[in-house]
Order: structure tokens, then sequence, then C-alpha cells
């Protein structure tokens, strides 16, 4: 995979299904088998709503919810179905007849139209050949954006893929942040969990969810490269710190001890954060040139006017150390991004008084929030700090315990063990949960400014004429992970 196209969403293609009518259950049934097609419809069914004799009818008629749907490779008797209890099979029956009624029929001709990664269409169009039918690639319908597919190529990518997901579905036209994302989630929890024992530990767990144990815990496997990754970064972190279990002085102190040195590790907490910001809003500007073209890039405020903002804001900030020149630097650069987002903002609020109150207020929340997101980094000395102090007290506590000998040695092993337990615990949910708001508050807001719709292909177990589940094509895996 070219790395350009390792940045941005799988490449969709509009597309109409066309098929005689009387094959169009055969091409639609390779559809739902294959699985690569996402085809519009309307809920309950198209102009031709199914009346009281269809599938749709008798499966609530019968009241039963099905665990799944399922799809006979040939066209059943609904009536035996409905006798035989077969609500798998209405299940997936219902679902076809709402595509199928949903189709533009002209003469003897049917289609309905819908989107398919560009790279599958060659094999798809071979596939509907064969039952009669037709993939036909359309130009998509002006203001329509298509759906969005991120790539899942590779374990580490898709182990990171939940972390976006979460957030929400990436517009199609963006960037796709899968892998930065997923290295700078892994690199602040290692700041705020740092110590190398505890890495060490969860190191050691994602390893084990790679081997497939413990079995309970097969549905996280896929995970196993985020977990190790977060184990990796906070032990090299706690070999920074000279933490192992606590300090225990197993380890020398590589960079700074925390609670000794808490001023040095905060203002290296604001510099990576302030570093992870401007990224931040080089990824928005992109974003918004994809979505927009150069002006909507030039005046937003996650683009070139707040990019400029910032820097100027920063610039002004650095003006404590680098002297007056720095902060009437900083203060044009600031003032030029602020009349630049004030200039968007107006064409968008219409001016007139109202619109003048809703840009002022736009803008300085803009101000406020990027002072405060510099400082929300501050977290990852904080909690880096409590993780230091934590381990602080179970290691002084032990060797209190251990200096009075005898069955106090017992006592010592059990306080270390239990306070290690209840640390690690303790700390890995606090570190995974503000390592999240990070990314998500102080950094996907400017990546991001809108959501967009995630691409959800027909996939149905198709029977054989034996009621065995035919083979799905190899590539399906991807797009059922997807819906």
């Amino acid at each position: 995979m070219r790395r350009p196209e390792a940045m941005v969403p799988v490449r969709m293609r509009r597309v109409a299904i066309v098929a005689p009518r009387d094959a169009l259950r055969d091409t639609l049934v390779r559809v739902a088998e294959a699985g690569c097609v996402e085809i519009d419809y309307t809920e309950g069914g198209g102009p031709g709503v199914p009346g009281q004799g269809s599938a749709s009818h008798r499966l609530r008629r019968s009241r039963a919810e099905p665990e799944r749907a399922v799809l006979s490779a040939r066209a059943p008797d609904l009536d035996a179905l409905e006798r035989a209890g077969r609500t798998d099979l209405l299940a997936g029956e219902a679902q076809l007849e709402e595509r199928r009624e949903s189709a533009v029929r002209r003469g003897t001709v049917a289609a309905v139209a819908g989107w398919c990664p560009a790279a599958d269409i060659p094999a798809m169009a071979e596939r509907l050949t064969t039952a009669g039918g037709a993939l036909v690639p359309l130009r998509a319908p002006r203001g329509a954006e298509p759906p969005t597919l991120l790539r899942e190529a590779g374990v580490v990518r898709r182990s990171f893929v939940p972390l976006v997901r979460t957030y929400g579905t990436v517009p199609y036209p963006d960037l796709d942040p899968t892998m930065p994302a997923g290295i700078a989630y892994v690199v602040m929890f290692g700041v705020m969990f740092g110590d190398a024992g505890h890495g060490a530990l969860l190191l050691l767990a994602g390893l084990a969810l790679r081997l497939g144990l413990p079995h309970r815990a097969e549905s996280l496997r896929p995970l196993w490269p985020f977990i190790a990754g977060a184990g990796l970064t906070s032990s090299l972190a706690g070999a920074a710190y000279g933490e192992f279990f606590g300090p225990t002085g197993v380890l020398p102190v590589l960079w700074l001890n925390p609670l000794r040195d808490p001023l040095r590790l905060l203002t290296a907490a604001i510099g990576f954060g302030a570093v992870l910001l401007a990224l931040a809003y080089v990824a928005g500007i992109v974003n918004r040139w994809r979505e927009g073209g150069p002006v909507n890039a030039l005046f937003a405020l996650t683009g070139i006017a707040g990019a400029m903002l910032y820097l100027g804001l920063v610039v002004m900030g650095g003006g404590v150390w680098l002297g007056r020149t720095a902060v009437v630097a900083g203060a044009v650069i600031a003032s030029a991004g602020l009349l630049m987002a004030g200039s968007g903002l107006s064409a968008v609020t219409g001016g007139g008084v109202e619109g003048a109150v809703q840009v002022g207020i736009r803008l300085f929340d803009g101000v406020l929030r990027i002072g405060s997101n510099v400082i929300s980094f501050a977290r990852l000395a904080a909690f880096g700090l409590t993780h230091a102090a934590l381990g602080a007290i179970v290691w002084h506590g032990t060797t209190a315990l251990a200096e009075r000998g005898g069955a106090a040695l017992l006592a010592a092993a059990t306080l270390f063990v239990a306070g290690n337990a209840l640390a690690f615990a303790l700390e890995a949910l606090v570190a995974g949960v503000q390592a999240l708001r990070l990314e998500f508050y102080e950094l996907f807001s400017r990546v991001f400014e809108t959501q967009g719709r995630p691409f959800r292909p027909w996939r149905l177990p198709v029977l054989n004429g034996e009621g065995h589940a035919a083979t799905a094509p190899r590539g399906g895996a991807t797009y059922e992970e997807a819906m």
C-alpha cells in the first residue's frame, strides 16, 4: 500500500446493481454473500412495500426474534419457513425484500444503487455476472458524501481503529488519524503510568493475549498490540524515572525523579502537549482544505487562522524567556489569526449585531480553549507524579516493615504485592481515561469538525440447498467488523 493511500479512508465508488427482474433476487443474494456493497434502501421497503404475504409480515406475525438472519440460495417457500419456525431465513428474506422493493424498475430491468470500495469493483462485477446481473460504476451525486471505511491492514493499525471509532466516524474527505492517534495515546499513557515493573506486566499481558491466553479474553485478542504498546512506553518512562515497582533502586534514574524534580516534569509535559497540538492543527488544516478547499482551510478556527492564533499565543508565552521582541511578534501573529478567523465566522453568521456577538463569543472561546488545552497536558505530569507517589508509599511501608524482621517480613511482602496490585489497577484506569480525554478533547476537536457516515455493507450468510452456509469470500471479514 502506498503511503498516501494509507493516510486516507478506503476509496469508495458509487455503483448500480442492475439485473433482469427475474434475476434480481439471485443477484442480490450474491451481493449479500460477498458483503462489500452498501445498498441504498428504505427501511420497511420502497415504493412497492411488501404486503401481508411477505417475509417481513410473516416475521412480525411470528413475534419471535431471530438470533441471526440468513439467506437461502434459492427462493424459499415462505409458508414452509413459517410453519417450520425458521425465523432466521424469514429475517434474511425480509432484508432482501426491503432492498428489492427499493429498486428502480424500467421495463424488464431493475436496479439498486449503493457504495462499494473501488478496489472490490472488478471482483464484484465478475461475481454478479454469473447470476445474470451487472455492477455499473456511477458518478456520485452532487453533495453526496461517501461512507467511510478505515483501513485495517496490519495488526497494529487494526488494534488502534477502535480508538478512533469511539470518538466518531471519520468524514470521508478527511485524513485517517488511526496510526498517529494510537501512537500518541500509548505515549501519553506511558508518561502517566511510568513504572518499568508495571509496564512490564502490561507488556506481558499484551503478549499473553497474542498467544490466546486466557481463553476467556479471546475477544480482546485483536487489541494485543495496543496493550503491549502501552506497556512498552510505560516501561521506557519508568526507566527514565528510575521506577521499578516504586523507587526500589533496581534501576538508576536516567532522566529525572518525578518526586524530586516535579517542575521539570511539568514543563516537559506541557511542551510535549504543545507539540501534539501543533500537529493537530496541521492535520486540521489539511482536513479543512480537503473538505472545502483553500478558503475553508484559510479562515477556519481549526485551519490556518486558528493555527496562527495558536502560534502567536505560544510565541507570546515564550516571550518570558525570549524577551519583548517575541511578545510583540507573537501578538502580531495572534492578531492576524484572530482577524482571519473573525472574517470566516462573519461570513457564516451573516453579519449584523447578532452575528458580531456570535463572532466575538466564538473568538473568545477559541483563545480560551487554546490556553486551557495547553495547560491541560499538565495532567501528564500530575498523574505521573501520583503514580510515583503511590509507588513510594508502598515501598517505604514495605522497607519499614522488613526492618523489623521475623513475622514482619511476611507482612512486608504482602504489603508490597497488594500495594503494587492496587496501584497498578488504579493508575492503569486513571491513565487510560486521562489519555483518552486528552486525545478526544484537545486533539481530535481540532482534527475533525464534522462526523462522517460509517460504511455498512449488506452481508448475510447464504445457505445452500442442504442447509449449510456457503463459504464467504476471504475479504469479507473486514467488512463484517466494520458493521
